[in-house]
């Protein structure tokens, strides 16, 4: 006698999978929107998945995907730093868990093969930056900004994030409707995507104050003019984004207030009030930072090690003592020495290679913009170690680096 259909365990580890499928979708849209859903999602995700039995599947995936290997060599190493140096009570695991993201990129790779699930996700998340961009714009106007979950107001109209995080997704948004646009053969779907990729643009150049929106943005600019165009390309995008550079800092109020501000904390001239955010306490946090590995070298002081080593240093130095130098590679380097800023290089630099193994032009660009982004990006912030950018850079990871097949890989790995 047949099972009813409900009892039927293919037909429910079918279900499952579709729903982490679904979730894995969907968080396409909340990246941009909201830090709660994503976490419920991501819970349902790995949750369906395991009812789906499909851990096999992911671990087969993460041993031949030289992508998701090199992101668990980097967490695993970041595990390891657990068992020596010495750290605030807590903060071991606080900080092992900020970087629990790199644990992702398996499920990722291995639910996004579906081609339909890649499309449906990357459509979800350009509907969520179209609907950032447009409550954006209205609040430059004069909307009311009061609403709950709105950040900014008029003066910084940014929505759902804080300007670092709208900033660096506005700006690979804009890289990813210009790239759409550019493909496309229909001429108002290509005049349609064009325009939003200019406004999504001008919205990080000449609305929102950030400076690392501002150099990912130039940065995504000149890598692709270069894709398409080869060396006459790059030195087209760097004219263009010299040009727009200068544009925004006589045009942009926003632009123009954080560029001045940036040159003269490099100049000395900025005075104690006017520090937080700019520069000079990110060159001191470089140069503190850098003599605690130089005391540390090959392992670092531990995961979770940096407040405390760095509040020491501090303390016999007569600095003030921060919990975050706001850059991934010293963040990294102080926690797990050269070994950990070794295997943080290594996989950018794997993603940019592989890169070229992926089937499809946009593809192989919108890897390459990802850790483009992420790499300077890094250069002055902690991404990894935030929420919205952690996820961000696993799950669009996994959109694009799932369709390595296994003859790409092993010619990829020799």
């Amino acid at each position: 006698m047949a099972l009813p259909r409900f009892m039927d365990l293919s037909r429910f580890q079918a279900g499952a999978a579709t729903t982490a499928r679904m979730g894995s979708v969907a968080l396409g849209f909340s990246l941009p929107v909201s830090v709660a859903l994503d976490n419920v999602l991501v819970a349902l995700v790995l949750v369906a998945w395991a009812l789906a039995g499909r851990w096999r599947n992911t671990l087969h995936a993460a041993r031949h995907n030289p992508v998701a290997l090199s992101a668990l060599a980097l967490f695993g190493l970041l595990a390891l730093g657990l068992l020596y140096g010495s750290r605030n009570p807590g903060d071991g695991l606080h900080y092992l868990g900020k970087y629990a993201d790199l644990l992702l990129f398996p499920f990722f790779i291995i639910v996004f093969r579906d081609e339909a699930a890649r499309r449906s996700a990357l459509t979800a998340f350009l509907a969520a930056s179209g609907l950032i961009l447009a409550l954006s714009f209205a609040i430059s106007l004069g909307a009311p900004s009061y609403f709950p979950l709105f950040k900014g107001d008029a003066a910084n109209p940014v929505v759902f994030k804080f300007h670092i995080t709208h900033g660096f997704l506005m700006a690979f948004a804009a890289f990813l409707f210009a790239r759409l646009g550019l493909e496309s053969r229909e001429p108002r779907r290509r005049m349609a995507l064009l325009l939003l990729a200019a406004l999504a643009a001008y919205n990080v150049l000449f609305m929102v104050q950030g400076k690392t929106g501002y150099v990912v943005l130039l940065a995504l600019l000149v890598y692709l003019f270069a894709h398409r165009g080869g060396w006459k390309g790059f030195a087209a995008g760097i004219l263009l984004a010299a040009a727009l550079g200068v544009s925004s800092y006589y045009f942009s109020d926003p632009f123009h207030a954080r560029v001045s501000q940036a040159a003269r904390a490099a100049s000395g001239e900025l005075a104690q009030h006017e520090q937080e955010g700019s520069v000079t306490p990110r060159i001191e946090f470089l140069q503190n930072s850098l003599e605690i590995v130089r005391e540390h070298p090959l392992f670092g002081v531990g995961t979770g090690g940096f407040p405390r080593a760095y509040a020491e240093h501090a303390a016999v130095s007569g600095v003030a003592p921060t919990v975050n130098p706001h850059n991934d590679y010293l963040q990294i380097a102080v926690q797990t020495g050269i070994a950990g800023f070794a295997l943080l290089l290594h996989l950018f630099y794997r993603q940019w290679r592989l890169a070229a193994r992926l089937p499809l032009s946009w593809d192989r660009s919108v890897a390459r913009g990802l850790v483009l982004v992420t790499a300077m990006g890094g250069l002055f912030n902690s991404l990894l170690l935030d929420h919205t950018e952690g996820l961000f850079f696993a799950w669009m990871s996994g959109l694009v680096f799932a369709q390595l097949g296994p003859a790409q890989e092993s010619e990829s790995a020799a």
